[in-house]
């Protein structure tokens, strides 16, 4: 170990003012010791506005679960902005996200991503993940919601052929449902699996107002853990016909049959209360930046170009502590609200609560 720790102190003298992982880097793009990344094996349109991205993690990666998302970092005009995605590849396979053209660094994603690029990657999590014991599904599904759905199906479906799963997805056209040739492909090799695809712009909204619908798509429905992942409305819809039935919406990973298992693509993070956020300065870089109530002080100040102190981006390593000058934050976690002057704060898990100075 001694011996160890003077190669080390060799190698920093050689190398400096650069560290040695900086020259490794040079050869390895993944390699960091300070930042988890991601370089770009491969890009694949989905449609004419998404694409699905396949990279190889660097080390420290740990091998996501299907369903689970991830924060990827991307860099636009000198400044790193982060995005959460859905992990879209099965679960064991090197990861992909499969992204739609909706914001600025969407849409630098999809029209701009090449096979050799490097992304910033902070690892996977989320609850919303298959059962651990196989049993009827009823997978829901509209627009990109069917990104972690489909990283479930290409893990289950080709390695349990006995598993019997239910897709209804909806989107605005044939042309507009991402996966549509993949899906029907599954679906001719294993009769176990059923999809129906619901396009809005011919058929209107599937309407969940009733059980109408969906005793008419999946009669069974209600013998079946439902997986549901959409835009807010098509959810809270979900969620409304589960209540109206009388079913108990248990979103855990081993959910019984008849629960309703929910993925907001907001969910990570409890979020605001709709009156918070407020103007946060910067004060040691002279910016001032007006903040919602529900994103991270971590990425308003990464998008204003302040440079953020940060680790894990999740509130476990604590690299991202700062002072907190003025104002209150709050927990994204827990929702608590809380702010005292020298306070040090968790920039990736805290959001302003009103107005707030950093000491950044």
């Amino acid at each position: 170990m001694i011996r160890l720790r003077k190669l080390a102190r060799a190698a920093s003298l050689l190398t400096t003012p650069l560290a040695p992982e900086d020259i490794l880097s040079l050869f390895n793009p993944v390699f960091s010791a300070r930042q988890l990344r991601g370089v770009v094996t491969r890009v694949v349109p989905e449609t004419a506005d998404s694409a699905t991205i396949f990279f190889r993690p660097g080390r420290g990666w740990q091998a996501h679960l299907a369903g689970q998302w991830a924060r990827i970092g991307v860099e636009l005009d000198g400044v790193r902005h982060w995005r959460s995605y859905s992990l879209s590849a099965p679960a064991g396979q090197d990861p992909a996200i499969t992204v739609t053209d909706m914001g600025a660094v969407s849409a630098a994603l999809v029209r701009g991503t090449k096979p050799g690029d490097v992304l910033f990657l902070a690892p996977p999590q989320g609850d919303f993940v298959l059962p651990e014991h196989p049993r009827p599904l009823l997978m829901l599904t509209a627009g990109s919601g069917i990104t972690p759905v489909m990283s479930m199906i290409r893990t289950l479906v080709p390695h349990r052929p006995d598993a019997d799963v239910v897709l209804i997805h909806t989107a605005r056209s044939a042309a507009d449902a991402i996966f549509r040739e993949e899906l029907a492909e599954l679906a001719d090799q294993f009769p176990n699996f059923r999809v129906t695809h619901w396009f809005t712009g011919d058929q209107g909204r599937l309407d969940f107002s009733s059980a109408a619908d969906l005793d008419r798509l999946c009669p069974d429905w209600r013998q079946r853990a439902a997986y549901a992942c959409g835009p807010e409305d098509f959810l809270n819809d979900t969620e409304a016909l589960w209540e109206a039935v009388g079913e108990v919406d248990l979103p855990e990973a081993d959910a019984p049959a008849g629960s309703l298992t929910i993925e907001r693509f907001s969910a990570s993070l409890a979020g605001g209360a709709g009156h918070d956020g407020g103007l946060v300065t910067f004060e040691a870089s002279d910016r001032e930046v007006e903040a919602d109530g529900d994103t991270p002080l971590l990425d308003v100040g990464e998008d204003a170009g302040v440079l953020m102190p940060s680790g894990c981006r999740m509130g476990i390593c604590h690299s991202c502590l700062i002072p907190l000058r003025a104002g209150h934050v709050r927990d994204l976690r827990t929702g608590e609200v809380h702010g005292e002057p020298g306070q040090l704060i968790q920039t990736c898990v805290s959001a302003a609560a009103g107005p707030v100075n950093l000491d950044l």
